[in-house]
């Protein structure tokens, strides 16, 4: 049996940021990853957004580690020459009567730390996004986008040159805890038996089945999980934005927003599609619903100009009638086990508070 310091299980943007936290203050790590390469699952699927903080609830992990996170990205892209844009994005109220919920986002911004936004009447969005339709708008001029795959590769390459090993094609089988260790069975060509000192589960969509096999866990602290598919449809033609567009957050989401890529194409995503099982199939008669949304901000928007794209999964703790949950980032002082860390529920806003994730991550072992 072999033995180590730290395992980190899954290649995702989080397990990556947490495994260079862990290099970076000199531990011995590995990764652990299910698939043959970083970042297969819900961290290449997602908006590649640098999100400002502004609609979690406040005092929570996510408001918090959002608006710690997003400073410490945009300083880390820049130091190490990842591509990002700083474009900013407007949040629309199509009518009146969403002023109301405008201001109350507004207030939770404030709450939240994030000072920067900026009321717009209709004119000032007309001057800004002259296709877009609104009667209001906040902007918030510290989101911006990213390039998430240089992100996971940069860190890869942090906590590689710092010492980690990573693992490709090594599923957790089973796992035991005992006398002070976590023993670890990995799958794959080469199965084998590790020996850890700590566990830091980073498996998103697959960390709650992968905690239930660690004998020695109580099942009271794997919350149950719940996928919600984020469909994305991306617009054909020319795109007239230079901001990101959303609209007024619905239930389980941010609406259908309008986001940008680097090369300055849009796309429209994500809905929400509660699902059963994992899969990555993009129905194409759900278009007919995103024009619908669409229409509400940008009422110009063509007929035919929206082409299926993508989707990704959001790990949920909630159903669909249930409220918004925090990140559950679950300690030795949740569960009593020393040197096991599950994260459960990590979605946006994980990318962008991947690094400060990491750190907290880090104070979950001391």
């Amino acid at each position: 049996m072999n033995k180590i310091e730290c395992a980190v299980i899954g290649a995702g943007v989080i397990g990556l940021a947490v495994a260079r936290e862990l290099a970076l203050n000199g531990h011995e790590v590995i990764i652990l990853e299910a698939e043959s390469s970083i970042g297969t699952g819900t961290s290449s699927r997602n908006s590649e957004v640098i999100h400002a903080g502004i609609y979690y609830e406040p005092d929570s992990l996510k408001a918090r580690l959002c608006v710690e996170g997003k400073k410490n990205l945009y300083d880390y892209c820049k130091r190490r020459g990842i591509p990002f844009k700083q474009c900013g994005k407007l949040i629309v109220a199509s009518n009146k009567k969403q002023i109301y919920n405008l201001e109350i986002i507004q207030q939770k911004a404030i709450e939240n730390n994030v000072n920067d936004l900026m009321w717009l009447n209709q004119s000032e969005v007309y001057e800004l996004e002259p296709e877009l339709s609104a009667y209001a708008a906040l902007f918030s001029p510290s989101t911006g986008i990213i390039d998430s795959h240089a992100l996971m590769l940069s860190f890869q390459g942090d906590a590689e040159n710092n010492g980690t090993v990573v693992a490709f094609n090594s599923p957790i089988l089973t796992g035991e805890i005992k006398n002070n260790s976590i023993s670890l069975n990995v799958g794959g060509s080469e199965p084998s038996k590790l020996l850890c000192q700590n566990v830091i589960n980073c498996a998103g969509l697959h960390a709650q089945s992968i905690a239930k096999e660690l004998i020695g866990l109580s099942q009271k602290h794997v919350p149950e999980i719940h996928y919600a598919k984020g469909n994305y449809f991306s617009l054909i033609g020319k795109n007239p934005f230079k901001h990101l567009i959303y609209p007024i957050p619905e239930k389980a989401g941010l609406g259908t927003h309008l986001t940008l890529d680097l090369e300055g194409q849009a796309r429209f995503g994500p809905d929400v599609e509660w699902i059963e099982y994992i899969n990555y199939n993009v129905d194409s008669s759900r278009g007919k619903s995103f024009y619908n949304s669409i229409k509400n901000y940008w009422p110009g928007i063509k007929d035919h100009s929206l082409q299926p794209s993508y989707s990704g999964i959001r790990p949920k703790l909630n159903g669909a009638n249930g409220p918004a949950t925090d990140f559950v980032i679950s300690g030795p002082k949740t569960h009593g086990i020393q040197g096991l860390v599950n994260l459960f529920g990590i979605e946006s806003p994980g990318l962008t508070a991947s690094l400060a994730i990491a750190q907290e991550v880090i104070k979950h072992l001391r």
